[in-house]
Formats: structure tokens, C-alpha cells, sequence
């Protein structure tokens, strides 16, 4: 072992026991379970925004085999609002996986773990080093920034090129010795002091031995994927009534935007949403009523403009509705459904304005705010 790759790792490891990241609630008790779980919650997204959803998670689903015997429902439920569903659905089917190939119990062989549902090489490594101490060398987002700015690495990470390099320096420099503090030490240190924006270099253990430190480069790297302009997109939401007070959802498809969740119905910009009724709800009579403000929400590759229309329909042959696609959402008994965000947001609104049961207070009150 170089001198260079010693004092990096003594730097790091005395700097983790001082100032890591100790008591996040995936480090009490690690089992693989558990840290599968966090890992997971926590791609492209940040760890206070990951606490309270994993909290309510593991309570709910303390253990692989009561995730595994859930239904997807349930999971989604709980997802909702932290994003990136399809996390969520792999989280469910690599649980039944295990529990039919596995008879249970979690993998420890690196090859099997990264054959699951969701799971890739440096995730792979954060869950078997920080759970069972294993020798994997990690490099997610926060690692490879530290590494990057560390020895200048050129290039952008989705680059195979840059990517290539960037394993070979994670590989050389993981304390073999002890896998599971380097690793965290490295996502504390990208987390805390190596960040995005506001570096705190001072305070930063390695800043003798970085090459972009000594040079004022810290902010050049890594390099960022050329930026694209995002294209837009239009879509209306229907906000379907009864005089029940109850609105009408529909269960999306299992892949693409919001798969597997629960939302109002959709039409795009180039249907007639008379012709829509007829075609999709031809038992019962539709009364428009109001058209709510318009609404952005943005995907990872795409803008979307979301247009709410709130229509009234009777109560004729409403029991044709197919109960394992549609469902009333009723305010006063909600379900533990996933929800899409937007959907969960527009569903919040309605509530507030129709706190009076009467049909036509409803319209008045819904007409008002329109």
C-alpha cells in the first residue's frame, strides 16, 4: 500500500469517528434488511428526506418477510410523495424473490445481490459492507464527488470512460480493513463537507492531498452531463364527483409515470373528453363544472403541465366501475393506496373546499375557487 492511500484512509476513518454520521436509523441494528431498504430510499434522494419514510416503512415492515406477503398497494401507500416509484416496485419484487429463491434470507454473495430487482454495483457494495462488513468498494453520488474534486477526474461519470477510472481509484483506496466506516466515512464526507455547493474545504480531512483544493478547481468537478432543455408536455387530470363527495381513481399501469399508482383519470390534450365519458363511462351522465389552475410538475426527463377539470357525473350503474382498476376515494374513509403526488396534492385541495356534504354547496364552494 502507497503512502498516499494510507494517510487517505487514516484521514478519513479518524475524521468519520470525530464528525460521521452515527446515529441515522438504518445504522441501528444493520442488518441487511434494513440497509437493502435505506439504500434503496435513498437514490437521488436526500437523507432527510429519506428518515421519515424509512421509519414508517421498517414499522410497518419490519422484517423481508412482511414485505414480501404485502400487497404492492401497500408498498406504493407508503412511497408516496418520496418518488422514483419504480424503487418501490423492485423493492416488492426483489422481496418475493427472496423469499421463493432465498427461502427468506437476504443474499450475502456480491453476484447474487446485484442480480436483484433495482440494485447495481455500488449498491451492491454499501449493502454488504455497511450490513456484514464485506470488502465492496462503493461509488454513488456523494463518493464520487469526493473522488472526483480529490484527483481531477476529466469527465462526465456517464461516461464509461470516466466511470472506468473512478472504479479503479474507489478499488485501490477502499480500507480493506475496515470496509464498512470507510464507506460511510465517504458518503459523510460528500454529504457534509464535500457537497454540491457550499464546500467546506477548511474543514475537509483530505484537503492537503486534493488535487482540485490546491488548485481552486473544487467546483469544476465532477463534471456535469451537458444540459439539455427539457421538453414540455400537456395533460388533463379529471376530477370525477359523485353526490356522495366521492372521486373516482384509476389505477395506472404497472411501468412509465406513476406506474402502479392510484390517480385521476387522464386524457390528453388531443381527446375530446365528451367522446372520453362516452367511450370509458358510457353508464353514466357527465356535468362539467369547473376547470381548476393549471399546475407544474416535473420529471426527470420531461416538464408536465397538468390541467384538473372538476365534472359531476349521476348515480346510474356506478357498480359497473371495475373495482380492481377504479376505486371512490372517499374523504372521510381514505385509503392506504399509492398515491401520485400531484394526484395526493389535488386531492388535499378538493377536501378543503367541499367541507359541507351538500351537492350544491359543493359546486359553489368548487366554483368560487375556480
Amino acid at each position: 500500500m502507497s503512502k498516499e492511500i494510507k494517510i487517505f484512509q487514516n484521514n478519513l476513518l479518524n475524521w468519520q469517528t470525530k464528525s460521521g454520521r452515527h446515529d441515522l436509523p438504518w445504522q441501528q441494528q444493520p442488518t441487511l434488511y434494513r440497509v437493502w431498504i435505506s439504500e434503496i430510499m435513498l437514490q437521488q434522494t436526500q437523507v432527510a428526506t429519506v428518515i421519515p419514510y424509512y421509519q414508517k416503512f421498517i414499522q410497518q415492515f419490519p422484517t423481508l418477510a412482511d414485505l414480501a406477503k404485502t400487497d404492492i398497494d401497500e408498498v406504493l401507500h407508503l412511497w408516496s410523495g418520496l418518488g422514483y416509484y419504480a424503487r418501490a416496485r423492485n423493492l416488492h419484487k426483489t422481496a418475493l424473490i427472496i423469499a421463493t429463491e432465498y427461502q427468506g434470507n437476504f443474499p450475502t454473495e456480491f453476484d447474487q445481490v446485484l442480480n436483484l430487482a433495482g440494485i447495481g454495483r455500488s449498491t451492491a457494495g454499501a449493502i454488504l459492507s455497511l450490513a456484514d462488513n464485506q470488502v465492496h468498494a462503493i461509488l454513488d453520488g456523494n463518493v464520487r464527488r469526493v473522488y472526483a474534486r480529490y484527483f481531477m477526474v476529466d469527465g462526465w461519470f456517464g461516461h464509461q470512460q470516466t466511470q472506468k477510472k473512478l472504479w479503479q481509484i474507489a478499488e485501490q483506496f477502499l480500507a480493506k480493513d475496515k470496509p464498512a466506516q470507510f464507506n460511510q466515512a465517504l458518503m459523510d464526507l460528500g454529504s457534509q463537507v464535500c457537497t454540491t455547493a457550499n464546500i467546506n474545504c477548511q474543514k475537509c480531512p483530505l484537503n492537503q492531498g486534493c488535487k482540485a483544493f490546491k488548485q481552486n478547481k473544487q467546483a469544476d468537478y465532477p463534471e456535469k452531463k451537458a444540459k439539455k432543455a427539457k421538453p414540455r408536455k400537456e395533460t388533463t387530470l379529471l376530477i370525477i364527483l359523485n353526490s356522495q363527495n366521492q372521486i373516482l381513481l384509476e389505477k395506472r399501469p404497472p411501468m412509465g409515470i406513476w406506474g402502479g399508482l392510484w390517480s385521476l383519470p387522464e386524457i390528453n390534450q388531443k381527446q375530446n373528453i365528451t367522446a372520453w365519458f362516452e367511450q370509458h363511462y358510457p353508464f353514466c351522465k357527465a356535468q362539467f363544472l369547473a376547470k381548476l389552475d393549471s399546475r407544474p410538475h416535473t420529471f426527470t426527463h420531461f416538464h408536465l403541465e397538468i390541467k384538473p377539470q372538476i365534472w359531476l357525473i349521476n348515480e346510474a350503474k356506478q357498480d359497473q366501475v371495475k373495482e380492481d382498476q377504479t376505486i371512490w376515494y372517499d374523504f372521510n374513509q381514505p385509503i392506504k393506496k399509492g398515491l401520485a403526488k400531484p394526484v395526493s396534492q389535488i386531492l388535499s385541495e378538493i377536501k378543503r373546499w367541499n367541507k359541507n356534504d351538500s351537492k350544491s354547496s359543493r359546486v359553489c364552494a368548487i366554483e368560487k375557487t375556480s
